[in-house]
């Protein structure tokens, strides 16, 4: 069955490696880094996805590439990670969609005024280059907007990429360098010897390595679990639509309290309902919620709880499996849920009210993707010590694409012992499960 999204097309390997020194499981934009990484360095690395490349979160968010509005613990990362956009097309030798045209937050309240002029602050002083601009320069800078805006949050070294394009193109490049892809190819278990990692178990055969890292977006607490390893994570359902019939806009997204919108490659735009996702009621929304009432509590007003019966088919899918018979990555290779239309109709309303350049807008596509998000929404990337050899780069909480290249790179520096790309400290598991951070 075809996806609701178009991704590049990318054939995997026919063949299965009988070794390699590190697995990569997962096909996302941050697994695709770290094998690219790993693969330019010389690390011999094969990367296994269960489904398609980037045919999952990777390639079904808004396609920005930004600093603004970062939580303090992820700021270098994005800074990090804008760096390597900005010299990614050079590098892998295609295009991304990489443009670095300025992102604003538009504010229309005074609260808006508030939140982002102290935001403002906080990433001057965490070294990201930012404008408060006033009510006046907002509208100059914003052809096209109708009056009423009290002022915007602008960062002119933001930018924009193609989500559907570019962790394939990536994953190419990482090719070309010598990791080796597998595609519908899911990893069952891992194998140990000596209590460290020792292999993988695919649905193809076994892989012997000596270290494996999980980047497996969503999936990555079910296959931590089956490990013993408590990777503490939920899920969260973002909706975006494509609409065409748009001009007269520049090419810098924008995002407000009640709309954002992004100019695509293709001339079309991305618009989304910011602050506004569902979140499933599953049976891990009960085992984790006194992890996750703190952040509830802040963010309830973006968050649209649901129960269905993703419930009872949660409940019922293994929790614990061997290697010798098809697992849950087998069964589901690519989740693609429906998008909440009343979103994107509400979305469209509200652009429409600030930017009459959407009146005409025509809505072509609608889609949704699932963001793995843990507690604290930071993510996590480093090993985990009371498993050698076995590192988790995952919990991107939404912000996965725009810091995947610095993501992948940090998770590559803690492999093979580089100096990190910034301070892995704040993405280590220790702040969420200390025990995980000692060695058995």
């Amino acid at each position: 069955m075809p996806l609701s999204i178009p991704v590049a097309p990318f054939q995997g390997d026919a063949d299965l490696p009988k070794q390699t020194e590190v697995v990569v499981i997962g096909g996302g934009i941050v697994g695709v880094m770290t094998a690219l990484t790993l693969a330019e360095r010389g690390v011999p690395v094969v990367l296994c996805e269960k489904g398609v490349i980037g045919g999952e979160q990777s390639a079904r968010n808004w396609g920005w590439v930004r600093q603004l509005g970062r939580d303090a613990a992820e700021i270098p990362l994005a800074i990090a990670s804008r760096d390597l956009w900005r010299g990614m097309n050079a590098r892998i030798g295609a295009e991304t969609g990489f443009r670095e045209t300025g992102i604003s937050y538009l504010c229309y309240d005074r609260a808006d005024l508030e939140t982002w002029g102290a935001w403002h602050a906080k990433g001057a002083a965490a070294g990201v280059e930012t404008e408060m601009l006033d009510a006046k320069q907002a509208q100059a800078l914003l052809p096209g907007a109708q009056p009423g805006l009290l002022g915007a949050l602008h960062c002119a070294s933001d930018g924009r990429a193609e989500p559907w394009l570019a962790t394939t193109a990536m994953a190419e490049a990482a090719r070309r360098a010598g990791a080796r892809i597998l595609t519908g190819c899911a990893v069952r278990t891992v194998e140990t010897a000596a209590g460290r990692v020792s292999g993988v178990v695919t649905e193809r055969g076994a892989i012997a390595c000596s270290q494996v890292v999980l980047a497996g977006g969503v999936w990555s607490r079910l296959f931590a679990g089956n490990l013993g390893i408590d990777f503490p994570q939920l899920r969260v359902i973002g909706t975006v639509a494509r609409v065409t019939g748009v001009s007269g806009l520049n090419d810098m997204p924008v995002g407000a309290s009640h709309f954002a919108y992004r100019k695509r490659l293709d001339g079309d735009y991305s618009i989304a309902l910011r602050n506004a996702n569902i979140t499933p009621i599953l049976p891990d929304n009960f085992r984790l919620m006194g992890e996750y009432l703190p952040s509830l509590v802040t963010a309830w007003r973006e968050l649209r709880l649901r129960i269905g019966p993703d419930f009872v088919q949660e409940l019922r899918m293994p929790r614990h499996w061997t290697g010798d018979a098809p697992t849950p990555f087998e069964r589901i290779r690519t989740l693609d849920p429906a998008p909440t239309r009343p979103f994107i109709r509400k979305a469209l309303e509200n652009l429409r009210q600030a930017f009459p350049a959407f009146a005409q807008a025509r809505v072509v596509q609608e889609w949704a993707g699932v963001m793995d998000v843990t507690p604290d929404a930071v993510p996590v990337a480093g090993p985990i010590a009371s498993l050698p050899g076995f590192f988790i780069a995952s919990g991107c909480s939404g912000h996965g694409f725009g810091i995947g290249p610095a993501m992948g790179q940090l998770t590559a520096d803690l492999i093979t012992g580089a100096t990190p790309i910034v301070d892995p400290a704040p993405f280590s598991i220790a702040r969420l499960r200390p025990k995980l951070a000692q060695a058995a």
